[in-house]
């Protein structure tokens, strides 16, 4: 006989477990998803991949109490290309954002170049499952296309509900007395061309003048003309580079230009706590792209002269500051259980970058040869990759199987339950491996790419341990046998600036991970065979690499960039501006801040 006295607590248990359900505590509520990214991070500068020089204890934690890649790889050495295959899973020669020249990434947010509407992110695909999807921080994936306010390659075009941040990036222009990232060589030539054409203007004008000889008018008019043109050339596109590039928008409104740097970080930080605390109570997936450590370099009272690299170290440092943020912000809303969070960089260190004034500007990349824009070597694609989510996934776990950036789409996509047909991806589900459910990566072949050009490939092969790697092209470091393309500050993919190597040369990344001892048919009995499936794996991945999957041309397999000169360079009616062009300049409303 059911008793009366019991009636209460089960009708209160009752109602719990529905209110449970209502705030989204029940089990069947979809993970949420918190992506960070750090901007030219080296593997080398965390103290969990064996730094002990400069502090991270926040970044230390988040490993330890959860899940290390060893062998996390971007899909390309530079920001562009290797965040257009995070963000859609798939190798960014198929969206057409892999360069044939010497601009590797987009240059001008007055450009017409970027992220084709027709490519899929992971944003759009939890959108379309009730996700709240938001970017806070730096997209450089592009902006307009034929008008300003068109926004076709805009954040929240390729399904992000919310937009704060840089669409462009952080570079040296935008901050007085850093100098300039963008063609300097041609700066300078329209620079002392326009100068030129002033000095002989007024030559001429002075022998006019003087009647020393008959100069004609319509001579005088012609180069007045021509000089007026040359310099606009030269002054609208780069004299005001940090009007044009360094501006600050919320979702497709430009709030601030130029943007104020030494607030960035905290305004960044800021947002994406936000962000968590409006959608604690529905799934979300939040996309925190740092502004950090790319040049140039902060200077956070809080942090300048604490760390023993310099401005360098002090960055990194207040990189893991803000990680350790983040977590205690998901933590502090109870909602670590349900959340997986996620820390890498879009590439590795930029080893050229650096002066006599504060040293080294650019990263640690530890053994691996090479570093940011250098092919495939190790140094520009090995990257940090933790995931933490406890409950889920087992704590110190580490995992040494290749993995790469482009696994976090089939991620999120298989974590939301979304089982709608998609196009083919070069990512792999990680769960399984995150999980220890299995052992073996799913990618048994990789393909590493500089610009279009496929530079190398990656060969797990089943059941052994080695990993081989074959170069069939490397950059030219300057001078021969340095660590980098110190004369450029960024390695080129191409005609004189790349040695091609026949037969490739082959390392074993299992024995030898800083490729600093080349296999050889002696050394290596598989030398042949391993040169043959490469071949064949190539020629597999090369005949998926069709007209449909995107829609511009490349001369290797019909495939259309988005990096030409034509659409990478300034046109005034695609320049973001608040207020009227060319007289843009707003600055964001300090109560936001």
């Amino acid at each position: 006989m059911f008793r009366s006295h019991l009636l209460v607590p089960l009708l209160l248990s009752l109602l719990l477990a529905a209110g449970r359900d209502v705030t989204g505590e029940g089990v069947d509520r979809k993970p949420n998803f918190v992506l960070m990214m750090v901007d030219d991070l080296g593997i080398g500068d965390v103290g969990c991949y064996g730094n002990d020089t400069i502090r991270t204890p926040n970044i230390d934690r988040l490993a330890s109490e959860g899940v290390k890649l060893t062998q996390h790889i971007a899909a390309a050495p530079l920001c562009t290309p290797s965040r257009a295959a995070f963000v859609t899973g798939r190798y960014a020669v198929r969206s057409g954002m892999g360069s044939i020249g010497r601009a590797q990434v987009l240059l001008f947010l007055g450009g017409s170049g970027g992220l084709p509407s027709s490519e899929t992110t992971f944003a759009k695909r939890l959108q379309q499952q009730g996700y709240t999807t938001g970017l806070v921080g730096k997209w450089h994936l592009g902006v307009n296309c034929e008008r300003r306010g068109d926004h076709c390659h805009h954040p929240n075009q390729h399904g992000f509900s919310y937009f704060y941040g840089l669409p462009f990036t952080l570079f040296n222009d935008c901050v007085p007395g850093e100098g300039s990232d963008i063609l300097t060589d041609l700066q300078y030539m329209l620079r002392n061309l326009t100068m030129l054409l002033g000095v002989g203007l007024f030559t001429l004008v002075c022998v006019r003048v003087c009647g020393l000889f008959d100069v004609s008018l319509w001579l005088l008019v012609a180069l007045s003309f021509v000089s007026i043109l040359g310099a606009a050339v030269w002054y609208m596109p780069f004299k005001l580079l940090p009007t044009w590039n360094c501006i600050i928008m919320r979702n497709q409104e430009v709030i601030e230009q130029p943007m104020t740097v030494e607030t960035l970080p905290q305004r960044l930080l800021g947002e994406a706590q936000n962000f968590i605390k409006r959608n604690a109570d529905r799934p979300f997936l939040l996309f925190f792209s740092l502004a950090h450590i790319h040049t140039p370099l902060f200077k956070t009272p809080a942090f300048a002269g604490k760390s023993r690299h310099g401005r360098y170290g002090d960055n990194i440092e207040e990189v893991d500051w803000m990680i350790g943020k983040m977590v205690e912000t998901v933590d502090s809303l109870g909602l670590s259980n349900n959340t997986l969070m996620y820390f890498t960089s879009d590439h590795g260190g930029h080893l050229e970058d650096s002066n006599t004034l504060i040293g080294q500007k650019g990263g640690w990349n530890s053994i691996y040869k090479g570093g940011k824009a250098m092919g495939g070597w190790e140094g520009g694609i090995r990257v940090p990759g933790i995931f933490r989510w406890p409950g889920r996934l087992a704590a110190g776990r580490v995992v040494d199987e290749p993995t790469s950036l482009m696994d976090l789409y089939p991620t999120v996509k298989y974590l939301a339950q979304d089982t709608h047909p998609d196009r083919p991806l070069d990512g792999y589900n990680l769960m399984p491996l995150l999980e220890g459910k299995v052992e073996r990566s799913e990618h048994e072949f990789m393909f590493h790419y500089c610009g279009i050009y496929l530079n190398a490939v990656r060969w797990h092969p089943p059941g052994s341990d080695s990993i081989f790697k074959i170069h069939f092209f490397t950059p030219n470091f300057s001078p021969p046998g340095a660590g980098g393309c110190y004369d450029t500050k960024v390695c080129q993919c191409h005609g004189q600036h790349v040695t091609h190597h026949n037969p490739p040369l082959l390392y074993d990344l299992f024995h030898d991970p800083s490729e600093s001892r080349p296999l050889t048919p002696d050394t290596e009995p598989r030398f042949a065979e391993i040169l043959e499936e490469t071949a064949k794996a190539v020629k597999r991945h090369q005949s998926t690499l069709t007209d449909s999957d995107s829609h511009a041309k490349t001369p290797a397999h019909g495939t259309p960039s988005q990096l030409t000169w034509e659409k990478i360079l300034w046109r005034p009616w695609l320049q973001p501006c608040c207020g009227t062009f060319p007289f843009c300049g707003c600055k964001e409303d300090s109560t936001h801040i």
